[in-house]
């Protein structure tokens, strides 16, 4: 019963393991291939000495869509991170009830680029202003069954009509299911140096592309407005690349860029490591059900002399070996779902149901019919090898041929495990360094919650609430929240005549002293910074490296007043590239901050203190769904 037990317990949790890991391997090798036209689908970039970048100005998209009948459509959406998420209310049977969720801007192109499969309304609905279209999921969590279209999003600097609703698209795409509002017409339309849109373009035919890129090069219209901005496309260091969809989830080193990543070669890599323990549980399946040789054989070769045939006994065997590993299979079913439904679910990309994996559900099935056979197959023979009188002396030993087939498999057995073994070390270390590594600012004592447009009103008062408590030392704000994405608002300026470009988190005077980042050359941002007319920069040693940046000049006005060291304020993904904090002056090209960073004094209790961060902002808006 023990080995039975043993056999069950492993091959089950090899079984789960190979399907969790086949799902991942799946989510990633179809990554946008569930869109009819995705292999005629390209991103447009943009190459400068720096590198390839995602984000294109908006006049330089619509030249290229007008340049070619080629192009069969073209969209742009917003890349400024700022504009990712809207709060709103709906009421519903006169119950108000308020949400926070994803918004994009886009141009009504874009959905021609892509198939969207309205289930109200159609995609004209994203040329009336004021109007959004929601994914069904949305509809139904914020209305029920009944339709959403003409219904009001009740947003507190806007409302929105929802004009359509569109079926969910599968997790593994670079569309996402959230609400999509329209970019203004007239936004940014000649701004040239802007750079602040994702240009995804459909051709009529793959092969094609190069044509395009070609042609809208050589009859590409510079003037010395797209000079001005480092628009040239006449040389390597200043040109445009299409890179397919399909390829985007699997391309690095392309900065702004926000597409989830994977790395090509890791799949086959994951396969083979779902192979090996699919291998190593049918190893001990056939060593555990050998090892019963001694245990059985009496009643098998009883069977024997009762007249039972050798050809009966041993398909008995087999089967009980296939019903054993079924079994296995059924118990591995409960794992995944209850992995589906646990915290570490969020371990993997994939969506972990059967009903979007019918292939792999199926083929494991198989698989397990297929180990419990194999696994039996030599068991059977073995135990139904033993003459009858053999059996009554009570020699069971393995023959030479037995022994070298068990020395074998177990010697592969304790190889693939060391190599699994190895492979999960260095998971660990890397795991250990992300969380370890420097960041050059502080994180340990810390408390990062979201802030209403309530509390932007009102930081002073905030801040003065939040001190009420004596286990905290400061309060400051910014904008974006480090270390939580890949890219954050990018700028493109002129500098001593020549286009830079980078990225840019507005942040309260306070902040670099609150999170312990120091100035290595010039000075801190002053209170007084913020009566000056334009605002003033902090930059990392990156840009000031590669933009030959000097301390008391100026970028479009606004004053470089330090150098700060380079600090991790992006993800472990990326690498450190060009950027700047910056304190707005009194004319604020940006929207108020998004985060509060509650600084706690050393040797408090930070549960006490998140209690009363809760409490202080509940005070503020009651309504608001923070994220502390």
């Amino acid at each position: 019963k023990m080995a039975t037990l043993l056999n069950v317990a492993g091959l089950s949790v090899a079984f789960a393991a190979f399907m969790v890991i086949m799902m991942q391997v799946d989510y990633d090798r179809m990554f946008d291939k569930c869109h009819p036209d995705h292999a005629e689908i390209f991103r447009m970039e943009f190459i400068n000495k720096e590198g390839r970048q995602a984000n294109i100005s908006r006049p330089l998209a619509e030249s290229l869509f007008a340049s070619s009948p080629h192009i069969v459509a073209g969209g742009l959406a917003n890349a400024n991170p700022l504009l990712g998420q809207i709060f709103f209310t709906v009421e519903v049977n006169g119950d108000k009830r308020s949400y926070k969720e994803k918004i994009m801007p886009v141009t009504p192109g874009y959905m021609d680029v892509f198939t969207f499969d309205f289930v109200e309304g159609t995609k004209e609905a994203l040329k009336n202003p004021g109007h959004a279209v929601i994914p069904l999921s949305l509809s139904r969590k914020l209305f029920g069954d009944g339709s959403s279209v003409g219904k009001l999003l009740l947003g507190r600097d806007r409302t929105l009509t929802v004009g359509a609703v569109y079926r969910d698209f599968p997790a593994n795409t670079s569309v996402g299911n959230i609400i999509y509002r329209a970019i203004p017409e007239d936004e940014n339309k000649n701004k040239w140096g802007d750079f602040h849109y994702y240009v995804y373009i459909r051709i009529d035919d793959a092969a094609n592309i190069s044509l395009i890129s070609e042609n809208f090069k050589k009859n590409f219209e510079r003037t010395p407005e797209t000079a001005d901005h480092g628009i040239t496309l006449n040389n390597p260091d200043n040109d445009i690349h299409f890179t397919p969809l399909i390829d985007l989830h699997y391309i690095a080193g392309v900065a702004y860029d926000i597409i989830p990543k994977a790395g090509r070669e890791t799949l086959p890599v994951l396969f083979a490591i779902a192979i090996v323990i699919l291998v190593i549980a049918g190893i001990n399946f056939t060593n555990f059900s050998t090892a019963l040789t001694p245990m059985r054989i009496k009643s098998i070769n009883t069977q024997k002399v009762m007249g039972a045939e050798v050809s009966m006994i041993r398909w008995s065997l087999i089967g009980e070996a296939v019903l054993i590993s079924l079994f296995a299979y059924i118990l591995a079913l409960l794992w995944v779902d209850l992995f589906a439904h646990s915290p570490l679910s969020v371990l993997v990309d994939a969506e972990l149901s059967f009903m979007a994996h019918p292939l792999i559900t199926g083929s494991t099935a198989l698989i397990a019919v297929a180990t419990g056979t194999l696994a039996g197959l030599y068991p059977a023979f073995y135990m139904t090898s033993f003459p009858p009188v053999l059996a009554l002396k009570g020699s069971f030993g393995l023959s030479s041929q037995g022994r070298r087939l068990r020395n074998t498999l177990m010697g592969f057995q304790f190889m693939a495990s060391f190599a699994l073994i190895i492979g999960a070390g260095f998971m660990y270390l890397q795991n250990h360094y992300m969380k370890h590594a420097a960041l050059g600012y502080e994180k340990d004592e810390l408390i990062v919650t979201n802030i209403s447009d309530k509390i932007q009103k009102s930081t002073d008062a905030f801040a003065a609430r939040m001190r009420e408590f004596s286990g905290i030392e400061a309060v400051t704000y910014s904008m974006m929240l480090l270390s939580s994405a890949d890219q954050y608002g990018d700028l493109g300026r002129g500098y001593k005549g020549k286009n830079v470009t980078y990225q840019v988190i507005p942040v309260d005077y306070s902040f670099l002293d609150v999170m312990g980042i120091p100035v290595s050359e010039g000075r801190n941002f002053r209170i007084e910074d913020t009566h000056t007319e334009y605002g003033v920069y902090i930059f990392n040693e990156t840009a000031r490296d590669r933009f030959e940046l000097e301390v008391g000049t100026t970028i479009s006005r606004s004053e470089i007043v330090g150098i700060m060291p380079d600090i991790k304020f992006a993800s472990f993904r990326t690498e450190v590239v060009p950027m700047a904090f910056y304190l707005t002056g009194t004319r604020k090209w940006a929207d108020s901050h998004q985060y509060a960073y509650v600084k706690v004094k050393g040797g408090s209790d930070m549960r006490a203190a998140m209690e009363h961060v809760r409490a202080t902002l509940a005070e503020f808006d009651p309504e608001y769904p923070f994220n502390v």
